[in-house]
């Protein structure tokens, strides 16, 4: 539950922001009348978002045996390449967020209109919802869908509930330090979903395990026991590795960590000249 709460969360936490700026930069440029377009935007977002999910879990369930193998191992590993893109961008970007939303909504409201607004309302949200769809599609492949469900209706209902509090109260999300926090939380998720989803080519004959079980600690924790699931879907845990899975799991995990620590370091010396 906890990872499709997360994702849920960061995911809505990122629209709702989008949103709020949009209707924000409307407030400034005496434009309230075109919010309604921006919430039919928002909208259709929404419904298409849904459907795009459903769609995948319908393909997902109409393999069987090797291709549901090779399906799953690469649908977590786009998961987690996304994943990864999002966290870099978000710690590279996530600052002038506001500045560029606000100069693209300017530029459609004055050139181009209604019309210009309802896409980028739209494609901001889809763009969300479209990730959220397969990050929660390969969370339901460590996990049950239940508990995938119900941590993304808690996840999303939190993220409402934040973004409520940022535009509409006194009250201030820390925006750098929960952004910063779920960055260390989906580098582990990330690395799991690399893990899980070479640990599915190697079953499929796709990718060569060359040592089958590198260890097997399944007699401490099984992976198929209630913790077992529970580390999986955080982790990608697995009692009895391959020898690439624990490759791809350890490369992933220092190369990207690697990459974030680096970043935060330029970040704080750029913030230093400048002051």
């Amino acid at each position: 539950m906890f990872p499709s709460f997360l994702l849920s969360l960061r995911e809505g936490i990122e629209a709702a922001l989008i949103i709020g700026i949009i209707i924000g930069a409307l407030n400034k440029l005496h434009q309230e009348e075109l919010k309604p377009v921006v919430w039919r935007g928002v909208a259709l977002a929404v419904v298409l978002s849904f459907t795009f999910g459903l769609g995948l879990n319908y393909l997902g369930m109409e393999f069987t045996g090797q291709s549901e193998e090779v399906f799953e191992g690469i649908a977590m590993l786009l998961a987690a390449s996304i994943l990864t893109w999002m966290i870099l961008w978000m710690q590279r970007r996530g600052s002038a967020i506001q500045r560029d939303l606000e100069a693209k909504t300017a530029h459609a409201t004055i050139n181009r209109g209604a019309t210009a607004l309802l896409i980028l309302a739209f494609l901001a949200v889809f763009r969300e919802g479209i990730e959220l769809s397969l990050f929660l599609m390969a969370a339901r492949m460590a996990s049950d869908p239940i508990s995938v469900l119900v941590g993304a209706a808690l996840g999303l209902g939190g993220a409402i509930l934040l973004g409520w509090m940022i535009f509409a109260t006194t009250r201030r999300l820390n925006l750098r330090q929960f952004f910063q926090t779920t960055n260390v939380l989906l580098l582990f998720f990330a690395a799991g979903l690399v893990a899980l989803g070479v640990h599915e080519l190697n079953e499929a004959g796709w990718v060569p395990s060359v040592i089958e079980n590198l260890w097997d600690i399944n007699h401490i924790i099984n992976d198929k026991s209630e913790v077992g699931l529970i580390l999986k879907a955080l982790f990608g845990y697995n009692g009895n590795p391959s020898l690439t899975e624990v490759v791809a799991y350890l490369s992933y995990f220092i190369i990207l960590g690697t990459i974030l620590i680096r970043n935060q370091r330029n970040q704080v010396k750029t913030k230093a000249v400048a002051v």
